[in-house]
């Protein structure tokens, strides 16, 4: 065989060789490309895409793969390594899109920002309220703020100590919760709102928790700061006396089981006023045992700021809600025909 020959064969196979390994490589860069980009540019339909704590980058990406949120798991994998993102994915909930790039979607997966649920808690919702509404808006799972033990958090709150309940804690507010929060982390952002702009009030008072108490049965009870501050007076006035402090919230509060939104027979009837409770204070002497609701910041000055008055008995007005003061008894039974 011609040297020429075999040499020119040689030259020619490495050339086709490195021809053919060229081929490939450019191949495998547009695929790489390729497989970057969004699977449909014209779905902007968001989807949820939950990351559980621990989950790898193998099951992310199978995921992604199986809501055709990414083109190929192996370049998600891939690119997700090169860029140094590999083990800084979070646990989260987010919302993805099918019109968005893997680069995105992995800048998105990685960045912590995961979505949001915002949530509007008003003045005098109870505990069971609140469980409740954080539980339908996805924040928490049902049930996980009521079983909440308040003192496992008082290093950080001395308030809490020797307290049994969140209720009157979980300050009304407009507050932004991660998707799948964890309960400890919902109540430590309660509890510093509580802390920032209630306890600044309540602190230098003796019986500060008395006067959550109270705060709550004026926010249950009455619309008005002027009325709130009277009827403070007056219950601090029956206590003084070793009077029942006969409020028809507290009733409501042990006939709806802790709960005001949702309550199918929440108005107060005769009947009603010998159910058996500890939250009864028709039948029993002092406060109840803990707050019936989580009062605002009015409801809380007022009842740190009663008001001495003639009055012992108070009643809202049917369809007005206007609080109809009385200094005695009979003139008290008077208003309510009047005012009922």
């Amino acid at each position: 065989m011609d040297p020429q020959n075999v040499k020119r064969g040689i030259l020619t196979f490495r050339f086709l060789g490195s021809l053919f390994l060229s081929l490939i490589f450019v191949i495998g860069v547009a695929y790489f490309f390729y497989c970057l980009q969004p699977v449909n540019i014209s779905d902007t339909e968001l989807q949820e895409f939950k990351i559980e704590k621990g989950e790898g980058i193998r099951e992310i990406g199978a995921r992604l793969s199986q809501k055709s949120l990414i083109k190929s798991i192996s370049v998600f994998k891939f690119y997700s390594l090169i860029s140094g993102r590999a083990h800084k994915f979070q646990p989260g909930v987010y919302d993805l899109k099918a019109s968005m790039s893997t680069p995105q979607i992995v800048n998105i997966l990685t960045s912590g920002k995961v979505k949001e649920a915002r949530v509007i808690i008003p003045e005098g919702l109870t505990l069971k309220d609140i469980d409740a509404l954080l539980s339908d808006s996805g924040v928490i799972k049902k049930g996980e703020l009521i079983k909440f033990k308040p003192e496992s958090l008082a290093s950080s709150f001395p308030f809490l100590e020797g307290i049994s309940s969140l209720e009157g804690f979980l300050f009304p507010d407009t507050y932004n919760f991660r998707i799948d929060s964890s309960v400890e982390e919902v109540v430590e952002k309660f509890l510093f709102n509580f802390k920032n702009k209630a306890w600044p009030f309540l602190k230098d008072t003796a019986d500060w928790y008395n006067r959550l108490i109270l705060a709550s049965f004026l926010e249950r009870e009455v619309p008005s700061f002027s009325d709130r501050q009277i009827v403070a007076g007056i219950l601090l006035k029956r206590l003084e006396a070793k009077m029942p402090l006969q409020v028809d919230a507290t009733i409501t509060y042990a006939k709806c089981d802790g709960k005001v939104k949702d309550c199918p027979d929440a108005l107060v009837r005769r009947s009603d006023l010998t159910i058996v409770s500890v939250y009864n204070t028709y039948q029993r002497l002092g406060f109840t045992p803990t707050p019936i609701a989580n009062p605002g910041q009015s409801a809380i000055k007022a009842a740190l700021s009663p008001v001495q008055s003639p009055y012992w008995y108070y009643l809202s007005a049917s369809g007005t809600k206007e609080t109809i003061f009385s200094k005695t008894l009979d003139e008290h039974n008077i208003n309510i025909i009047k005012y009922l």
